[in-house]
């Protein structure tokens, strides 16, 4: 964000980056610190997803909440990222675009810090006590 509103990288380019950044997307390009940071995002959520979660689910049903929640956030992050995207192309077209980007960069950063701590404080005691699976 910071390289596209000083003028060092061509908003379609940013935009690139952003578009393989999805969640269904596992082989990424390294290059760039966004890149690289959403895919391990990525990764984490799938590994959770497909591995850790259905463990503590059939280990210990209460924690069924929490994996729901958990998942339910996945998607959402997911959305914000778009929303970064979408971000980019208005940057290009409207006056005030630059607002707009810093806020949805805001609020993706927001959004996983938040998903972060929630997941560490409701799992940690758990995955000491059953195991990753």
């Amino acid at each position: 964000m910071e390289q596209v509103l000083a003028g060092a990288m061509d908003p379609g380019v940013a935009r690139s980056h952003i578009n393989t950044m999805t969640m269904r997307q596992n082989n990424w390009t390294l290059g760039t610190y966004c890149e690289t940071y959403c895919r391990l995002v990525t990764v984490h959520h799938t590994l959770e997803d497909q591995s850790l979660f259905p463990h503590l689910r059939r280990a210990d049903s209460r924690l069924a909440p929490v994996i729901d929640r958990l998942q339910a956030e996945h998607h959402a992050i997911h959305g914000v990222i778009e929303r970064v995207d979408r971000a980019l192309v208005s940057f290009v077209s409207a006056p005030d675009g630059a607002k707009e980007l810093r806020a949805a960069v805001d609020l993706l950063t927001d959004t996983l810090l938040s998903h972060l701590s929630y997941e560490e404080r409701e799992l940690v005691e758990p995955i000491a006590r059953l195991g990753m699976g």
